[in-house]
């Protein structure tokens, strides 16, 4: 059993809810936690981190960060970093798991050190993802990179001086955060010139905010195609509070808009970087009752959903839990632009779109978009593969509550990624799970 009296390895069965009501605190953000806790790390001082994510991607990051030489004690949701400054311990093997972001950020900070090495434990998953923009742009800089076709494992050794660089934002815009995480350490700085279409422009703000919040002075313009950042920088350790997580709270109000009832999210801040913020907007325009009072959403659920069609760049991570909204939308919703989800911990296009039409639901895709067409019923009664994703995870989750008989999530432990709360939460709303033993991984 683990620390949320789960099984380490769990499907979830989900029985249909007639209805939600209650209120939840959102869960910290994913984003920011590891934003925060890699940039105490390379403070010199003592930052303590207030309200932490306690999800697998940040216990990744701060079990790197101690291999590292970072020393980290946690006491409740607070995380206090002693950070190791520029000087991260050498010769060090690093795992950062399954989680993608972290994988990068370390992977620029690597340049400080000699012969870091990266691998991880989920070869068919982070393994297959790829970071060879990345790695080219720490080359330029005048890294030493060995890796296999671009692809962990990977091992780096400085030392880099800095100076002007360009890496492609066509795949991820994580590339260019880690190349900004090290900037400020490095003798010549950093200029940064991103090429190709932008992906993910929020998440790139939330690191420049990540950066200002430690005291580095750093100059963007306006489109994020250049970035200036001084040499010979430090990082100033501190205090910080991380927000509330918009793309896991997407879920949860996105099962209360097709539920009956009322649903209110606490600790979503009004003005927050967090692109799936727009999460809010996508869904007012589907037709859901949502309104704001400050940092408290509520969602109140029953009314009829119609179909829209969305850029859904700028709200990445909420996606899967829009799609289950729209699976019960009347019309056919589009997100356009969203070929990065092909890079995630699945294929969020292709295996969502298979697991909509193994309910039974008609879906469609092309090479940067997917589209379903929205059921007045699922019938539910099957087993629903997550593949090992969380946000698949919540997708079906949501679908699940709505459905005329229980569906069997496979995976679900997966969850834990990035909202380790979120059946319990749920739970708290009104819904109700069985978790049983995991068919697979």
């Amino acid at each position: 059993m683990t620390g949320d009296g789960l099984p380490e390895r769990f499907d979830v069965i989900v029985h249909p809810a007639h209805g939600l009501s209650g209120e939840v605190r959102a869960q910290p953000s994913k984003n920011y936690t590891t934003r925060y806790l890699l940039a105490a790390a390379l403070a010199g001082g003592e930052t303590r981190v207030v309200g932490a994510a306690t999800s697998e991607d940040a216990g990744a990051l701060l079990a790197c960060l101690q291999g590292w030489g970072a020393g980290v004690e946690r006491v409740g949701d607070d995380v206090t970093v002693r950070g190791f400054g520029a000087r991260p311990r050498p010769g060090v093997t690093l795992n950062p798991g399954n989680a993608g972001a972290v994988a990068r950020f370390l992977m620029g900070a690597a340049a400080l050190t000699t012969d870091t090495t990266l691998v991880t434990d989920h070869p068919d998953s982070l393994g297959r993802r790829p970071q060879g923009d990345l790695l080219m742009a720490l080359e330029r800089l005048g890294a030493r990179v060995t890796s296999e076709g671009g692809r962990l494992p990977v091992t780096i050794s400085g030392p880099v001086r800095g100076g002007r660089v360009e890496v492609s934002a066509e795949r991820s815009s994580q590339y260019a955060s880690a190349l900004l995480f090290l900037g400020p350490l490095l003798p010549g700085g950093l200029d940064l010139h991103l090429t190709g279409e932008i992906k993910s422009r929020a998440p790139l703000r939330q690191t420049l905010d990540t950066l200002s919040a430690f005291g580095v002075t750093a100059a963007a313009s306006d489109d994020l195609r250049r970035v200036s950042i001084p040499g010979g920088q430090a990082y100033r350790a501190g205090r910080v509070l991380v927000p509330g997580d918009y793309p896991g709270s997407a879920a949860l109000l996105a099962a209360a808009a097709v539920l009956p009832g009322e649903v209110t999210v606490t600790n979503l801040r009004e003005h927050d970087l967090q692109g799936e913020r727009e999460a809010l907007s996508v869904l007012r325009e589907m037709g859901a009752e949502v309104v704001r009072d400050g940092d408290r959403v509520t969602v109140r659920g029953g009314r009829p959903l119609h179909a829209v069609t969305r850029d859904g760049d700028g709200f990445t991570d909420a996606v899967q839990a829009l799609t289950a909204a729209a699976a019960l939308a009347r019309g056919t919703t589009t997100w356009e632009n969203v070929a990065t989800l092909r890079l995630k911990e699945c294929d969020r296009i292709s295996d969502t779109r298979r697991e909509l039409e193994r309910l039974g639901l008609t879906a469609a895709e092309t090479a940067d978009s997917l589209s379903v067409t929205g059921a007045g019923r699922i019938a539910g009664g099957m087993t629903a593969d997550g593949h090992g994703d969380h946000r698949m995870v919540m997708l079906l989750t949501v679908l699940g509550l709505r459905a005329d008989a229980p569906i069997r999530i496979t995976g679900a432990h997966h969850i834990r990624k990035s909202y380790p709360a979120f059946f319990r939460h749920l739970e708290g709303l009104g819904a109700r799970f069985e978790s049983v033993e995991a068919t697979r991984d």
